[in-house]
């Protein structure tokens, strides 16, 4: 499932399609709201660092989770052309996207570079941006789109790996990262089609989100005292929702009447 989002194609189609009118209603001018479900996966590269100040202390390694989420957004697009749409909009993912998280201590236990382990999990992310689409028939739009994005990663818990195992001995911080993402997808008009919802459309979406990275300092779970180390954690999430798009079509002009067929 990973390798298929990553191989995941964006194809904008530049052929003219048979379906097209000639001069199109602007039906892709308005206001909407939208609602999502998906899967995501995140992928974390980091390091163990003295802090403060931050010194590098061992290798990078990585580690990742996912899990589903659902989408909840808003946004507004203007059809320029009888083929072009532009957009700006805002959404924001409830997520819990799962999976592990190390902390390396060199050299300062009895084992040499004894490795601690703990649940990471994505609680939640927003982003805002815009979109440009073309449109391959009246009813179905391609786009692209990128902009700004946070995500949200809750507290790890690190717990002995050693045997017996002891849960929850070192804590890392909640942290809000920050970032940019990059995506696109196909939006398809229901409407004049077999779905007699006016202004409904069916939406399928892929994401890729990159965000900086950040010092997060670990500390004694029971005590709250500082380890004088840290780890310096940066994400990738990629993600892929599909669902249902209401659009008002505020200021759109009605779609002209059928065109009349001789027998």
């Amino acid at each position: 499932m990973k390798r298929f989002l990553c191989l995941f194609p964006i194809i904008l189609v530049l052929a003219s399609s048979s379906a097209f009118a000639a001069s199109p209603a602007a039906r892709w001018t308005g206001c909407y709201i939208d609602g999502a479900v998906g899967y995501g996966f995140w992928k974390q590269d980091h390091y163990t660092e003295t802090y403060p100040p931050p010194v590098l202390l061992t290798t990078s390694t990585n580690n990742g989770g996912d899990g589903w989420l659902g989408t909840l957004g808003a946004g507004c697009d203007y059809q320029v052309t009888a083929r072009f749409v532009v957009g700006a909009f805002g959404d924001y993912d409830f997520m819990s996207l799962n999976g592990s998280s190390e902390f390396i201590v060199p050299g300062t236990f009895a084992l040499p570079d004894p490795t601690f382990s703990g649940n990471q999990r994505e609680s939640g992310a927003w982003g805002a941006g815009a979109r440009v689409g073309f449109l391959v028939t009246t009813s179905l739009l391609a786009y692209v789109n990128g902009g700004y994005t946070q995500a949200r990663f809750d507290q790890v818990g690190f717990g002995d790996l050693a045997a017996p195992f002891t849960p929850n001995i070192y804590s890392m911080p909640a942290h809000t990262f920050q970032g940019w993402f990059i995506g696109g997808g196909t939006e398809y008009a229901l409407d004049s089609d077999w779905v007699g919802i006016a202004g409904l459309s069916w939406r399928t979406e892929y994401r890729f989100s990159s965000y900086g990275a950040a010092d997060l300092p670990v500390s004694v779970t029971t005590s709250g005292i500082p380890t004088g180390l840290a780890e310096n954690v940066q994400h990738t999430v990629q993600t892929v929702t599909t669902g249902l798009v209401w659009r008002f079509n505020f200021g759109a002009p009605a779609a002209p009447p059928p065109l009349a067929t001789k027998y």
